[in-house]
């Protein structure tokens, strides 16, 4: 069994974070190891509270997974201020592919990442990154273009953030209007990953996107082929979504399995 390790806070409602991130590398027969960096009082309903571990226990929780498994790959979600970018970043193997998932607000508008701490996302971790995976809002802040009103805004950005040394970015666009299209840029070469627009919002669907791709490329997957299997998988999690006792739908890993044998709920095209 292949090994991946997260870095991320710790969604209490499971939806979320390091919960969605171990159930979807479990999903995906990846032993998930992780380390917390923060810990929040959350539900779908929102974020009551944010308690942000130390750099220093951050780094022993890494250390301690680098001691004794062969991850394969990694995933960071929320880092929460700059000193843990710095610990990551310091502690972080070379030899193993990242994705980052640059989380800095909560669906329900609570601050996750420090304002100050994006200059330092950028500078070390970014050039670190096989993939990064923002959302509009975060590709806009990371490409300082704005807004993202359409596919040919989001291919530029994800250009942008390329240009800021990663190797490969996918903007997702599951909050523009009309198709739920994301954009994969690698090599400068975009592919427009087509999925089912579903009549409601899903909590944690950025989290496991992210954490299918790192499950992917653990078990040996090149990263666009990881990136397309990601987006079939987490089309598959948002069509078989759980619904929480506020009614709020959550990803729901699971459903890769029971919805795979009818076939790919989604595609790839070179242009949309």
């Amino acid at each position: 069994m292949p090994f991946a390790c997260t870095v991320a806070g710790s969604d209490s409602g499971g939806g979320a974070g390091i919960q969605a991130d171990l159930k979807t590398f479990a999903a995906l027969g990846v032993w998930g190891c992780s380390a917390v960096t923060a810990v929040t009082a959350q539900n779908t309903k929102g974020v009551a509270g944010s308690w942000t571990l130390s750099p220093a226990a951050v780094r022993a929780q890494m250390d301690a997974v680098i001691d004794d498994f062969p991850i394969a790959a990694w995933k960071t979600g929320m880092l929460a201020n700059a000193a843990i970018i710095g610990a990551v970043a310091e502690t972080l193997p070379r030899d193993a592919p990242l994705v980052l998932d640059p989380v800095m607000v909560s669906t329900s508008g609570h601050a996750l990442l420090e304002e100050g701490a994006v200059a330092d996302l950028v500078e070390v971790l970014v050039p670190r990154a096989a993939v990064v995976t923002p959302n509009l809002r975060e590709a806009e802040i990371l490409s300082g273009i704005t807004p993202l009103a359409d596919t040919r805004a989001m291919v530029a950005a994800a250009e942008a953030i390329a240009a800021l040394g990663a190797q490969s970015v996918v903007v997702k666009g599951g909050h523009l209007e009309g198709k739920a299209v994301d954009v994969f840029v690698q090599d400068g070469e975009p592919l427009y990953l087509v999925g089912e627009r579903l009549p409601f919002d899903v909590h944690g669907s950025g989290c496991s996107f992210a954490a299918a791709i790192v499950a992917f490329l653990a078990r040996g997957l090149d990263t666009g082929a990881a990136v397309r299997e990601a987006k079939e998988f987490i089309g598959a999690a948002l069509a078989g979504a759980a619904v929480s006792g506020s009614g709020v739908r959550m990803a729901h890993p699971g459903a890769w399995q029971e919805r795979r044998p009818s076939g790919p709920p989604c595609g790839a095209k070179r242009q949309v």
